[in-house]
């Protein structure tokens, strides 16, 4: 049993302060984004830190907290059978110590005793004694049954997409758009393997900058086990695929009622699909010479490919001005700075947020000279104004719900609401027009989502040539990605392209490409 499952005895009258646990490390950073808004993927790694946490008790600390958070729909419906309580009526402290509990009941397979002693524990040291009682008793009813005995419990009575969403943990509204997503190519059947996909840990992909890395960079962060987001030791093997399920047999690919094999999802092992791409990355990606000294990024590979198709779409030409017009917090900036670099061109990153422009500036500041990229700050929609020097080559990458990065943001799902995609749609509507101003006659404009809401990709590519058909024309994404990619990366044939976690390994980034007619 592992220090994180059994803390050993303290004398009696010991005073000493406690060492802060795994488990209590997890608590806190989940109270911090359920009180707080934080964000688990900044605060984790500090709070690690702080508590001196050994390398195994850190993986363990980060699975528990971001498992938590991205079954917490399912694990409340679980509670709320197993309590015979409304989830609301229940204290908010004592509930997120019983999320914390289920996780490792269901999802980590800790020892039923460990998991429960430790978590009625941690109940007493987070102030919740008044209900280590309570929390000791739903516990051991969780225990008493299997993942699939719940499942048939709490989704009984429930279809369609109300059943989805409690067995796979998303709000109703966003499983409806993923399902309205995967229609618009008709993939359909999909919805079940890309729900599954959202919930798996995603493993560490980096982005060698070209013209930087070296060989032995690459040589040296895939020496060694894998490592998954947030993950410090990573200690998971290279297996070809990830059984999403393990042993459950809940899938329900293309059938929301009936039984069917476990989803399989095709990932990183087969290769990277960025031409840039590292993936397999040896434990703690920041002690990686490469990554340490600036020439390897940790970047999702999605954001790769919609970097590379605007930047490899055609051949650069010396002189050629470049716009990131959302660049922070500057991962793509990076990207597009290296390759306007070895092309001879210049590039302006800008960012509205002050805070974001200087993580630009960080991002860059070991990637090209001045002379190269200009980090500006303002409202991208001021761009193109009459008298403006236009740009060759233009990335939006637009604010957006990241509905395609729910496995890296764990509280993502969470938190936006349907209300949320009006107002950023019309966001995204205005930055577009800015960016058709800005082009320069024969430029390419590259519109970028991290979502695949219809609203924010399709929705916005109809209305944007409903507006500026005149002057612009649809390049084959399609083909450019294609193109681009190290391998297949499984696009629908068209003029825009939609990347998906349960096909590449990748954030389920949405990609278009425009043309300025000459």
């Amino acid at each position: 049993m592992s220090p994180a499952q059994q803390a050993p005895r303290r004398a009696q009258g010991d005073r000493r302060p406690r060492p802060t646990s795994a488990r209590r490390v997890a608590f806190d950073v989940l109270r911090a984004v359920q009180v707080d808004d934080a964000y688990a993927n900044l605060l984790l790694p500090t709070r690690i830190r702080r508590a001196g946490l050994s390398a195994r008790d850190a993986a363990f600390a980060t699975e528990l907290t971001y498992g938590s958070i991205r079954m917490l729909g399912r694990y409340d419906a679980i509670v709320g059978v197993a309590s015979g309580r409304r989830v609301d009526n229940i204290e908010s402290d004592v509930l997120d110590v019983m999320r914390l509990g289920v996780h490792q009941l269901l999802g980590m397979r800790t020892p039923t005793h460990a998991a429960v002693s430790a978590t009625v524990e941690l109940a007493r040291e987070v102030g919740a004694r008044r209900a280590t009682g309570f929390v000791n008793a739903v516990l051991r009813k969780v225990a008493a049954k299997t993942d699939d005995e719940w499942d048939a419990l709490v989704t009984e009575g429930r279809s369609g997409d109300a059943l989805l969403a409690t067995r796979w943990s998303h709000p109703s509204w966003v499983v409806a758009a993923l399902r309205d997503a995967l229609a618009a190519e008709r993939s359909r059947d999909e919805l079940a393997a890309l729900l599954a996909a959202d919930n798996v840990a995603p493993r560490v992909q980096l982005v060698a900058l070209p013209g930087l890395a070296t060989d032995e960079d690459v040589r040296t962060a895939t020496t060694g086990p894998v490592a998954t987001d947030g993950d410090v030791t990573g200690t998971d093997d290279v297996t070809g695929t990830d059984d999403v399920t393990g042993t459950d047999d809940r899938a329900g690919v293309g059938d929301a009622t009936g039984a069917a094999p476990p989803v399989r999802i095709p990932v990183a092992d087969a290769g990277p699909v960025s031409p840039v791409g590292i993936r397999g990355t040896a434990g703690d990606p920041a002690r990686v010479p490469g990554v340490a000294a600036g020439r390897l990024r940790v970047q999702d590979e999605g954001s790769q490919l919609a970097a590379l198709a605007l930047t490899r779409s055609s051949a650069v030409r010396a002189g050629e001005r470049w716009l990131d017009m959302c660049a922070g917090p500057g991962g793509k900036a990076a990207l597009l700075a290296a390759e306007a670099a070895q092309g001879g061109a210049s590039l302006v990153a800008n960012e509205l947020v002050p805070a974001r422009a200087g993580l630009v500036r960080k991002a860059l500041a070991t990637v090209a000279g001045d002379d190269t990229v200009t980090v500006v700050e303002g409202d991208g929609r001021r761009f193109g104004k009459p008298g403006d020097e236009p740009f060759d080559r233009i990335l939006l990458d637009a604010p957006c719900t990241g509905l395609g990065a729910l496995r890296r943001r764990p509280e993502a799902r969470w938190r936006k609401q349907p209300e949320d995609v009006p107002e950023l749609a019309a966001l995204q509507a205005e930055l577009l027009d800015a960016a058709v101003r800005a082009l320069a006659p024969g430029g390419t404009l590259a519109y970028v989502t991290c979502s695949p809401h219809l609203a924010e990709t399709r929705g916005q590519v109809d209305a944007l040539l409903a507006r500026h058909g005149d002057v612009l024309e649809q390049l084959d994404t399609a083909g450019v990605v294609r193109s681009v990619a190290a391998r297949d990366p499984q696009v629908a044939d068209g003029p825009t392209v939609q990347l998906w976690p349960h096909r590449t390994g990748t954030d389920a980034m949405f990609v278009a490409l425009f043309r300025r007619r000459a």
